[in-house]
């Protein structure tokens, strides 16, 4: 049901199990871990990322009773730490996803030696946290090192790898080499779950992100709005997709020159972002910085002032003074601030940088 995006129907299926489980074998069987993972992995679907951290939490401490040395458990255990690393990364704790991977990857190698398949997925998710952190030519190495070791056969993990070789090249720029590879993405996926589903709907999102890139601003506009129709539909209309996607959207509109609809659209994901992620998240501060683009751009210095030192501040605390979107926030509040204190009118504006948000 999960796998099918019924995420409510999962989440009653999974609650039934993990109760039918503790009650016939006790709270610290495997088939409760198992329980957990899956119930985990579906309230993490389902924005529920505090509820879903402890789940998995939950399953490691139970898995990690077990000295069988049974694959299946190690496995088991090594989708719950890179499940919990995941939730970790999105919630802007990269140290402790680092921690949780390295984990992983100590036990696949100890147990499966060096080229196990299970190898691939731990790469990929480090591929998407060094990028989180900026950290571009490191996250291309390992998707580079994850692409060897998927079976053919894995269409599911080769649309991920795709997905994400095309997030990267966006991010460094290379635009005409990113959208092979996100367009393919979109291809492998929708042949196995459908165009109605959320995973294609993201892998849509990310095309489009690369297509605003390109300069087609209306293609992105309809991609973008494919994908929220998914994600709207199948997530609900206040999930953390929708917030995402709807200031992906407000960035397209600011460029075609919509600024009403673009400061409608960011207000709308801010309250999504804030309310799932909190005030102080990554995320969250790139959608303040391009509202603060739209308002300076619209004469609202002190207000794009205001905006530009939030995000700067919230980029500091959570991804460094040198991850490259502190620095553009960096440049654009000295810009804004420059223009609000000079007192001539014959110099033109310095032209300011909107963060440009790839695919996650």
């Amino acid at each position: 049901m999960r796998a099918d995006g019924h995420f409510a129907a999962a989440e009653r299926a999974a609650r039934v199990a993990l109760a039918g489980y503790r009650a016939i074998e006790g709270p610290r069987h495997v088939d409760v871990a198992n329980a957990l993972v899956e119930l985990g992995l579906v309230l993490e679907a389902r924005d529920r990322l505090r509820e879903a951290a402890r789940c998995q939490r939950r399953a490691i401490q139970i898995l990690t009773l077990d000295r069988s040395g049974d694959p299946d458990i190690v496995r088991l255990t090594v989708r719950a730490r890179t499940a919990l690393g995941g939730i970790d990364r999105t919630m802007g704790a990269y140290a402790a996803a680092d921690r949780g991977y390295r984990r992983a990857l100590v036990e696949i190698r100890r147990r499966f030696g060096p080229r196990d398949r299970y190898l691939a997925g731990v790469f990929n998710d480090f591929g998407v946290l060094r990028k989180a952190q900026g950290r571009y030519d490191e996250a291309l190495a390992f998707y580079q090192r994850a692409l060897p070791l998927v079976p053919r056969g894995d269409r599911q993990a080769l649309a991920t790898l795709a997905h994400n070789l095309g997030g990267i090249e966006h991010a460094r720029g290379n635009y005409a080499d990113a959208e092979p590879h996100a367009r393919r993405s979109v291809r492998l996926r929708t042949a196995l779950v459908g165009a109605n589903h959320p995973a294609v709907a993201a892998d849509v999102a990310a095309l489009a992100a690369i297509v605003e890139a390109r300069g087609d601003l209306r293609q992105a506009a309809a991609l973008y709005r494919r994908a929220l129709a998914v994600f709207g539909r199948v997530l609900g209309a206040q999930s953390l997709e929708v917030g995402l996607n709807l200031a992906c959207l407000a960035a397209v509109e600011q460029r075609r020159r919509a600024p009403r609809r673009a400061r409608a659209l960011y207000r709308r994901a801010l309250a999504i972002q804030e309310r799932v992620l909190g005030r102080h998240h990554a995320d969250v501060a790139m959608t303040v910085n391009n509202l603060a683009v739209l308002e300076r751009d619209e004469g609202n210095l002190d207000r794009a002032a205001a905006l530009f030192r939030r995000a700067l501040a919230t980029f500091v605390r959570a991804l460094g003074a040198r991850h490259p979107h502190a620095v553009l926030a960096r440049s654009n509040r000295r810009a804004v601030e420059r223009e609000r204190a000079a007192t001539a009118t014959t110099k033109p504006a310095t032209r300011l940088k909107k963060a440009g948000r790839t695919s996650r």
